[in-house]
């Protein structure tokens, strides 16, 4: 079997907006094809390598039904196909498992990658319904509506937030003192002008206008942090009566796009921004936990990835994970008997927040940069999506410079 590569620096991530910030005017798909032709311009990667590609899209637009041919050929490989997956958000750890299932089988040499989502402006569906009564037919709004209702389990997701913490007896301080922990993560990538976002984000990253012809605002990082310290998290109560969650442990809706080249060892050495840098994709993992319980899936997950690997917690480096609630980060620490700041170094999606299909990819990055940067190691990215599911992917490093 062919091992599955990542050359070193072929990836990207714009900064993640808070929704209704200064992405909510951009087609999320045309926007992710602009973002990927600049970037493999700046890596000097030609768009005549791809033989393949996978597209990661959870929210409708207009025109999406072509998704990743659509996005080929605004790329500019018109003659490339492949898949577009939706995932909840799952889909980046997914997406990524597609493209190197297709290297792993010799039917592609070099594959990209997208990942791309809006959820400012999400859409009104409207179902029609003939046989209703006066034929009137039912209608959605597609991000509202499904953070507030699994329609198999019957729970809105921060009440799952609220069942895994009773269940593991977390309350709502223990909660807020890993939110603290999270924010002064997130401070030391934005330490020394932003030196660790600048590792695969194209600052300062020039925002166009709908029509793709003009600069319309310019971002130095992620957009819609807000301050966080002990004093304004101890004024929160929680979401909903009788539960420990509050706003300020959970995540916010965003906007943005991330992208990754996934090849062969021999190509990725050819990509690389730095040859001597190697990076294998070694396992995934996928889990479903009991109705309800969505936080807890990725331990499950990421203990079916481990044992592929032929790892133990004990022997990982880093750990990433997609963390729509800090409930999340507990029950991993606890169930692999760590510390809970030896995940998420330099931030996660609980703090930069969540625009479904490119976080987990933008966690994957992270995950990379920092193996690179203690020179080598074996990584972790888990994270949970909707249906009470969880993906997992472990990542090996090594620096032979």
């Amino acid at each position: 079997m062919t091992e599955i590569a990542i050359p070193y620096g072929a990836y990207w991530s714009t900064p993640f907006v808070r929704w209704q910030g200064s992405l909510a005017h951009l087609h999320s798909l045309r926007f992710a094809a602009h973002v990927a032709r600049r970037a493999l311009d700046r890596r000097a990667i030609p768009v005549d390598a791809f033989d393949h590609g996978v597209l990661g899209l959870t929210v409708p637009q207009r025109g999406s039904f072509y998704g990743l041919p659509w996005l080929m050929g605004l790329v500019g490989a018109p003659g490339v196909a492949g898949p577009t997956i939706s995932q909840a958000c799952a889909t980046g750890a997914r997406a990524l498992q597609s493209a190197a299932a297709e290297i792993r089988e010799g039917a592609a040499r070099v594959a990209l990658v997208v990942c791309a989502d809006r959820t400012s402006n999400g859409p009104h569906l409207y179902y029609p319904a003939p046989d209703g009564p006066g034929g009137t037919g039912e209608h959605e709004n597609w991000i509202l509506d499904n953070f507030e209702r699994d329609p198999f389990a019957g729970f809105a997701m921060v009440e799952t937030a609220d069942r895994v913490a009773a269940k593991h007896g977390i309350d709502t301080a223990r909660q807020h003192a890993v939110v603290l922990e999270r924010y002064a993560q997130y401070a030391d990538a934005l330490a020394d002008d932003g030196a660790f976002l600048r590792r695969f984000m194209d600052l300062p990253f020039e925002v166009p206008d709908s029509r793709f012809a003009k600069v319309r605002a310019t971002l130095t990082g992620d957009e819609g942090i807000h301050p966080t310290t002990a004093e304004r998290l101890a004024r929160l109560a929680p979401v909903r009566e009788g539960g420990t969650v509050t706003f300020g442990g959970q995540t916010h809706p965003a906007d943005g796009s991330a992208g990754m080249v996934v090849t062969t060892p021999q190509r990725a050495a050819e990509l690389s921004r730095e040859p001597g840098i190697s990076i294998r994709v070694l396992a995934f993992g996928q889990s479903r936990v009991a109705a309800g319980h969505m936080p807890e899936a990725p331990v499950p997950a990421a203990r079916r990835a481990l044992e592929r690997a032929g790892l133990e917690p004990a022997q990982l480096d880093a750990i990433k994970t997609h963390n729509p609630f800090v409930v999340n980060d507990i029950v991993l620490a606890d169930a692999f008997g760590i510390p809970t700041d030896r995940i998420n170094r330099f931030g996660s999606s609980l703090v930069w927040g969540h625009p479904q299909g490119p976080t987990g990819l933008r966690a994957i990055i992270e995950l990379i940069e920092e193996l690179a940067m203690r020179g080598g190691g074996h990584g972790l990215f888990t994270g949970c999506a909707a249906g009470d599911t969880g993906m997992a992917v472990v990542i090996r490093v090594e620096d032979r410079r």
